[in-house]
């Protein structure tokens, strides 16, 4: 049997932005997933290996390389690849470029919460982070929302403008307070360990989504945040206990665990309310995540043959 190969600009050429948040519902759908994390450390190196499995899905194991010393735009630091594996007998199906699974699964993941969180008519689109997955998120909210304006600011604020010299309807901004208390929808992909959003920055309505914060001593935003917000995470699986973004404050009695009104696995309870309430998404990521990408991004790849 033959396995397919997927490099990252033929396979992207056949995606949809919405048609795999619509993927990523109905993944939902089937029986939980099976996930399992583990890594392998040669200082400072690391290969980390994230595996899922979903009963009516198939397997999947996403492996990446992490070598901080690699440098220049040929050799990124961060390699690796996505083995897709068949659920009715366990066979090798397809290889997928790590690169474009977890572009698609990341932006993908937080555009579904948006689609059902979000108000319809939002029409400013803050994206806090200028690095690689910030051009991501601007497809994926573009796709989705295709009547808005985006703005862009970063602690380095050239490299804002830079972003915002090349993608349309996107301008920068040097003010993040302000920035932040003029937008419908925010979007936070940053390596901050210490809150950049402040919860009284917030406005009735407005939709917060945070992709950054992996580790457990990461955060993007202020306990005041979420207290003041409805709070909605992918997985409970892969974020209480794990992700310093809400773990820290179940740890410090701010918020609990039953605060999180609901994740992916709840669909009906993963609506926003009204139209002058705060909802904040915590996107965790997750195997199952990149299982179920990776199984869209075959299926089309498939349909296009």
């Amino acid at each position: 049997m033959s396995v397919t190969v997927i490099p990252f600009e033929a396979g992207e050429a056949a995606l949809d932005w919405v048609a795999l948040t619509e993927a990523l519902a109905a993944g939902h759908l089937l029986p939980k997933a099976e996930i399992t994390d583990t890594f392998l450390y040669r200082d400072p190196d690391t290969l980390l290996n994230r595996a899922a499995w979903v009963d009516g899905l198939g397997l999947a194991v996403k492996s990446a390389t992490i070598f901080p010393g690699n440098t220049g735009p040929t050799v990124p630091s961060v390699n690796g690849g996505v083995m897709l594996f068949s659920d009715d007998d366990g066979t090798l199906q397809a290889i997928i470029d790590f690169h474009l699974v977890t572009k698609w699964k990341t932006a993908g993941d937080s555009l579904l919460a948006a689609r059902r969180l979000a108000r319809p008519d939002s029409r400013n689109i803050l994206i806090v982070g200028a690095g690689t997955q910030a051009r991501g998120l601007h497809a994926a909210y573009r796709a989705a929302f295709p009547q808005a304006k985006f703005t862009v600011w970063n602690r380095t604020a050239q490299t804002a403008r830079d972003m915002a010299a090349t993608l349309p309807d996107m301008i920068a901004s040097d003010n993040l307070e302000a920035a932040v208390r003029a937008a419908d929808i925010v979007t936070c992909a940053t390596m901050s360990t210490d809150p950049l959003i402040q919860g009284d920055w917030l406005q009735p309505g407005q939709h917060i989504d945070l992709i950054g914060a992996y580790r457990p001593d990461m955060r993007e935003v202020d306990d005041t945040a979420l207290t003041r917000a409805r709070l909605f995470v992918d997985s409970l699986d892969t974020t209480v206990g794990h992700i310093g973004e809400i773990k820290i404050p179940i740890e410090t009695g701010v918020i609990t665990a039953g605060d999180i009104i609901a994740d992916y696995y709840a669909p009906e309870a993963f609506k926003r309310g009204g139209n002058d309430e705060i909802t904040l998404f915590k996107n965790g990521g997750g195997a199952h995540l990149d299982l179920m990408t990776s199984r869209y991004i075959l299926d089309r790849w498939n349909a296009d043959a």
